[in-house]
């Protein structure tokens, strides 16, 4: 039973109604849950956060708790075209070779990249049988190494790339748009990369082939991130959270075997967050980020007949 939590909370898990921490009230936890915010948004661009007792409590009581959390990080925005305002990372036995699947939904490995949201967070709640290691790397100190190593390749990176959209195109847009990786704007950088949605993007016929500039610059940029000297390890364990800044920090995960029993596969709930306090991002942006650069109502994907949901299991 949920009888400890809010009843708006729960309510929000089947309907589109809008809830505010004000119906979430932790008077306690709520500061240091903006602090962590804050430290990731402005500081290190990172948090690993642990402890949660997912084990003590039932899915719906841990997903309406993780929506709670979020609550004080910002507005959860849609991650898919089925409108789930809390992703499920968990392997549907989907083809990773399909061009159409998004990798959450496998256990394939996940390249380098980062999210369509300000903010991303992970919460762990069930470990693979092996493998599944959570890496991160410093998307600044990439940007920052390729300037020092090829800076023939740096306005390549900052003129638009093309990306697929696997599928979830949003009404009157092509199935791919345009967006530089180094994105600079109003004294500030941000970075935006995923090289699997470039070669995805070489499959239709009226985007312009990738140049061996462009091969070079993702084999360099790859280096980097991955090298370890940059790269953060974490295997996540359940009652983990990691929260990262898009902007700043790019993240992966190796690939996994999991148990045969579907209940007792990896599984993650993913939260993509627009907060209220956030950098401006230039209109390169809009496309990926749902038709708006508003801070605090921009990210996530919105596609025709979309509705915010929050299903208790991965679909």
């Amino acid at each position: 039973m949920c009888g400890w939590l809010p009843n708006e909370l729960q309510d929000s898990l089947s309907t589109d109604q809008d809830v505010t921490k004000q119906d979430f009230a932790l008077p306690t936890l709520g500061p240091k849950l903006v602090q962590f915010r804050e430290e990731v948004r402005t500081g290190r661009g990172f948090q690993l956060i642990r402890g949660v007792p997912v084990d003590r409590y039932s899915r719906k009581e841990t997903i309406i708790a993780y929506r709670g959390f979020g609550l004080y990080w910002g507005k959860a925005v849609s991650q898919n075209k089925k409108g789930h305002l809390i992703g499920h990372i968990k392997d549907l036995n989907h083809d990773p070779s399909n061009p159409n699947t998004r990798l959450y939904a496998t256990h394939a490995a996940q390249p380098y990249h980062n999210d369509a949201s300000d903010i991303v967070a992970l919460l762990c709640l069930k470990n693979a049988k092996s493998g599944g290691l959570s890496s991160w790397s410093s998307s600044m100190t990439v940007h920052n190494e390729i300037l020092k190593r090829r800076p023939d390749l740096a306005p390549v990176m900052a003129a638009p790339w093309y990306m697929d959209r696997k599928g979830e195109v949003p009404d009157g847009k092509q199935p791919y748009f345009q967006i530089p990786i180094f994105n600079y704007f109003m004294g500030g950088l941000s970075v935006n990369y995923s090289d699997n949605y470039y070669h995805l993007s070489q499959r239709h016929a009226d985007v312009p082939r990738l140049t061996q500039q462009h091969y070079e610059a993702m084999a360099l940029f790859n280096e980097i991130a991955s090298s370890d000297a940059l790269r953060m390890d974490s295997m996540l364990q359940p009652g983990d959270i990691q929260l990262l800044n898009n902007h700043t920090q790019l993240h992966t995960r190796a690939e996994f075997e999991d148990f045969p029993d579907f209940s007792e596969r990896r599984h993650l709930l993913r939260l993509w967050i627009a907060p209220p306090l956030e950098r401006p991002l230039p209109d390169a942006y809009l496309e990926i980020y749902g038709g708006s650069v508003e801070i605090g109502n921009r990210g996530g994907i919105k596609v025709a007949g979309y509705k915010p949901t929050v299903p208790l299991e991965a679909e």
